[in-house]
């Protein structure tokens, strides 16, 4: 019997590679209303070097060092959510969603990998499990990604588009056909690697690319890339940006800074090239936090810039997957063919007892 009202832990780990997002939610659905949500906390538990080199490094692992890097990644997750839980005296939780991190993107051949998603982090965390929700979209001919299209539709209604910018920036809105999302450029995937070589996590308001010099013939060469000629349904991994992206930036002669600076300048142009000038646009992700790269996607555009409180900026994401997670467990659909490619909409992911 589907319920009104769940609790939910949502977890999300993205490609930036900052932590760990956790978001304990409450998710309300009326017949009349449709669905609400509040966000009770959340915080994001940072990863040691130690993790984030061995999540870096994973693409190039062996089989055998990908599955022992699976199952104590998975031991490491549960760790992490069931310190969340008991550091705020969280009870009657209906399920645990976890998006798992991703190591692997490569849909056009049929491949995506989420470490994190195995049945050990519903017996280790002691409670109901919902995972793993982009394996099934790529056995469905889709990208398996954007997913979260679908909470943007459903919860952040009073929007005509939701863009993230976090690891990579992607969008949301609705077309004529349908729900419509895609994957428009790398952005803190880019900024950290190139923040990391100058000793800083992240380039902190902006300020390392404020300071370098825009070169405009890299920045062509960065708009010129074919994947931005490409039509949606589409998707970028990690792969691609250590393909076409850091070869193009490593090659320029740049210095950091002005990598940065110019990296920035093509980041604003592409986001700018997704958004309607007249439209009202939710932003969230952690690049909402670089100063000056809002300031260059002002520059570019007019839409009406939403951005909403630190809990939705930060934990949007999270939120979502929580979402997901309580419609698969309704058994309602969850991804999207419109935005994905696959064949038909459906009900992704894996729901796992703490058995």
């Amino acid at each position: 019997m589907k319920k009104h009202k769940y609790h939910v832990v949502g977890v999300m780990s993205g490609t930036s590679l900052d932590g760990v997002d956790l978001a304990e939610c409450y998710l309300s659905h009326s017949e009349k209303e449709g669905w609400d949500f509040n966000i009770v906390r959340a915080e994001t538990v940072p990863y040691t070097n130690d993790w984030r080199m061995r999540l870096s490094d994973a693409i190039n692992f062996s089989a055998g060092r990908m599955h022992t890097l699976n199952e104590e990644y998975t031991a490491f997750l549960a760790s992490v959510i069931k310190g969340f839980i008991d550091k705020h005296r969280i009870s009657s939780l209906d399920l645990i969603s976890s998006h798992g991190h991703t190591i692997l993107h490569q849909p056009d051949k049929g491949v995506t990998l989420q470490i994190g998603n195995l049945p050990a982090l519903a017996k280790m965390t002691g409670q109901l499990v919902v995972c793993d929700f982009r394996q099934q979209d790529v056995e469905l001919g889709g990208q398996g990604a954007p997913l979260v299209p679908v909470g943007d539709r459903l919860l952040f209604t009073d929007y005509d588009a939701c863009l993230n910018i976090g690891g990579f920036a992607n969008v949301s809105y609705e077309s004529g056909n349908g729900r419509i999302a895609f994957d428009i450029c790398p952005v803190n995937t880019v900024l950290n690697y190139y923040a990391g070589k100058l000793g800083k996590e992240y380039d902190r308001d902006g300020m390392l690319a404020r300071s370098g010099t825009l070169h405009k013939d890299v920045l062509k060469m960065l708009n010129k890339l074919d994947y931005y000629k490409q039509s949606p349904p589409k998707s970028l991994g990690v792969e691609w940006v250590n393909k076409c992206i850091l070869p193009l930036l490593e090659g320029s002669g740049l210095n950091e800074l002005s990598i940065m600076r110019t990296y920035c300048e093509h980041i604003a142009f592409q986001l700018s090239e997704q958004i309607d000038d007249t439209a009202s646009v939710l932003v969230t992700g952690g690049g909402v936090n670089n100063k000056f790269l809002m300031e260059r996607v002002l520059f570019y555009n007019s839409a009406e810039i939403v951005i909403p409180d630190t809990k939705i900026i930060e934990y949007k994401e999270a939120l979502i997957f929580a979402f997901l997670g309580v419609l698969k467990l309704r058994g309602e659909n969850n991804c999207l063919s419109s935005v994905t490619g696959a064949v038909r909409d459906h009900s992704s992911g894996k729901i796992y007892e703490p058995k």
